[in-house]
């Protein structure tokens, strides 16, 4: 069992670096295994629920044949790639805040405070990256050099923004340098991406929106005019079930913009 869930982990060569990123300590293998119990429990209700539809609708059981292994695949890839989801997460969540966070500690290292005491207070001060400075206070505070503190924390967090302002410290304390003079040609250099990735959204989304409207609002506004304008001509039957059934359609179409929406959006401020 154990060199079957090791030959699937090396399938998956970025599932521990994803369950690291993710917060998630715990191996490839064992993930596997709870993914493959988790899998096999959820696959089993669905088909026990598509057989009782299958065997009210008389349909073939052929069908089931189907729906197994598809079930199993998909529900397997979804639960496999979660550790990936929790670390894009991390990562948006992080960026709303690392303007901030690094203009903060540029003003804390000017006033002339130590760069320990000045991550402390960041860590005190943001929710969301105050746990990743959190991290490298801990791993200060029991003995470790701040430099190889700063170098872990960077292998760790899934944000490539947060790793090039760490790296920028990180190799400002191995040369000497004055760190705050790199911290604020880091910050200034992560705002302009920022301001980058903003605009390309807002171009990206005007398309999408105009067709949303069309399709979505003027669409269906004028479908919905149109076939009750023809019920009353043509004797076409508008039923409230048919009217049900354009409300369901137009409330899907509306999660799915919502949807599309927020996965575009950059996790920037």
């Amino acid at each position: 069992m154990s060199k079957t869930l090791t030959s699937i982990a090396r399938q998956f060569p970025y599932l521990k670096l994803n369950l690291r990123q993710a917060g998630m300590n715990i191996s490839p293998e064992e993930y596997i295994k709870r993914t493959l119990i988790n899998t096999s429990i959820i696959s089993l209700t669905l088909t026990i629920t598509t057989l009782l539809i299958i065997l009210k609708a008389d349909l073939s059981l052929f069908l089931l044949i189907i729906f197994i292994p598809v079930y199993f695949i998909l529900i397997f890839l979804f639960m496999i790639n979660v550790p990936r989801l929790r670390a894009n997460k991390k990562v948006r969540e992080i960026d709303k805040e690392i303007i901030y966070a690094g203009r903060f500690l540029l003003i804390e290292l000017s006033a002339g405070v130590p760069l320990f005491d000045a991550l402390k207070n960041a860590a005190d001060s943001y929710k969301k990256i105050g746990k990743h400075f959190r991290d490298i206070i801990d791993r200060i505070e029991v003995g470790m050099p701040i430099d190889q503190a700063l170098n872990e924390i960077i292998d760790l967090t899934p944000s490539p923004d947060f790793r090039k302002l760490l790296s920028q410290i990180s190799n400002s304390l191995r040369t000497g340098a004055d760190v705050s003079v790199a911290l604020e040609s880091m910050v200034d250099q992560i705002s302009k991406e920022h301001l980058v990735k903003i605009k390309e959204y807002g171009r990206k989304m005007n398309p999408f929106v105009m067709f949303y409207l069309l399709i979505a609002i003027v669409g269906q506004t004028l479908g919905v005019a149109m076939l009750a304008l023809l019920s009353s001509f043509t004797g076409l039957s508008l039923s409230l079930g048919n009217l049900i059934g354009i409300a369901i359609i137009n409330g899907v179409l509306q999660v799915v913009f919502l949807s599309v929406v927020l996965s575009q959006r950059p996790g920037v401020q």
